[in-house]
């Protein structure tokens, strides 16, 4: 009997720690740095949070968008702002994990950033024009092959997860394809319904709509299980290519220089906005998982993330313009 009460008192604990940890007291309006343009994954999920958190902490939640250098710009912009806890970035696998072997050198170290949150989970899918006559990655390799002037691929912004996704499978399908880099997902598709693009991997997020309304065509999708939004679309490890598991994920990060104590203030006002059933809902709906938890295990999945791909890179000399 005292060894179930003491599970039970265990477990009431648990499910309160969150709520017991002091919500961020914000004393001024807050900034969440997006390091891409308007209208791609960053931006629409750092808006999304904003709304949310600003009902949390009682201000204003701007969001600024900083876009360029593979998102390395946005990170110096949060990284210059008061270590307080009120400007954050919106990070991801480029910035915050792949980059640090991709690039020779970056303005930044890891230890300069202090993980708050994982913020959600979502599917690549590998999409073409659908004036190509492409139906699927088989199609796509012979495509390649038989095209004299090539093929390109579109990348929204250089080391991001859908550029490495890209890379990946042009190295293992041997795609030699013509990389053509922007500063974020909106031109980049612009560029791809227009033709003058042939295929690009980008997030759910932003091609579910375009997909849906025929204005572009899902060949494949990256991650090891296929998505319940696209559920006739196989995953590249479905065929033929092993151990092919890539997803997008984002996070929000602060400057290592704010205290603990306000990150963690952070972390339990963001683990409270994630509860908005439009926050929910809207990525759902979107293919994606909200994540929330600790900074602890967000820390260490971060660690994870830069071993896991740094391994990768390294093993298929994977580069980036």
């Amino acid at each position: 009997m005292l060894k179930t009460l003491g599970m039970a008192a265990a477990a009431l604990w648990l499910s309160t720690a969150s709520w017991a940890q002091p919500v961020f007291q914000a004393t001024k309006p807050l900034h969440i740095v997006a390091p891409s343009s308007p209208g791609g994954i960053l931006d629409q999920t750092s808006r999304l949070v904003a709304k949310s958190l600003s009902q949390v902490v009682k201000q204003p939640v701007i969001v600024d968008n900083h876009p360029g250098a593979g998102g390395t710009l946005g990170i110096q912009a949060m990284l210059r702002a008061e270590p307080d806890g009120h400007t954050l970035v919106m990070g991801s696998l480029g910035p915050n994990a792949a980059n640090y072997t991709l690039q020779a050198s970056l303005p930044y170290k890891p230890d300069d950033l202090a993980g708050v949150i994982h913020v959600l989970a979502m599917p690549n899918v590998v999409v073409v024009n659908p004036k190509l006559p492409v139906k699927n990655v088989a199609e796509l390799k012979a495509y390649a092959a038989s095209n004299p002037k090539g093929v390109s691929m579109a990348v929204s912004t250089s080391g991001s997860s859908g550029h490495l996704a890209g890379a990946m499978l042009n190295q293992r399908a041997g795609i030699a394809a013509v990389e053509v880099v922007y500063k974020g997902a909106a031109p980049a598709l612009q560029d791809l319904m227009a033709g003058q693009v042939d295929y690009m991997v980008d997030n759910l997020i932003t091609a579910l709509p375009l997909i849906r309304s025929g204005k572009l065509r899902a060949i494949a999708v990256t991650p090891r299980e296929r998505s319940p939004e696209l559920p006739d679309t196989p995953t590249l490890m479905e065929l033929g290519y092993p151990d092919f598991d890539v997803s997008v994920w984002l996070g929000l990060f602060v400057s290592a220089k704010t205290p603990p104590a306000t990150v963690q203030a952070l972390n339990a006002a963001l683990n409270q906005a994630f509860k908005d059933p439009d926050v929910q809902k809207t990525v759902a709906t979107q293919g994606g998982k909200v994540i929330g938890g600790s900074t602890q295990t967000f820390d260490a999945f971060v660690r994870a993330e830069r071993a896991r791909w740094a391994q990768i890179i390294k093993a298929g000399n994977i580069q980036v313009q």
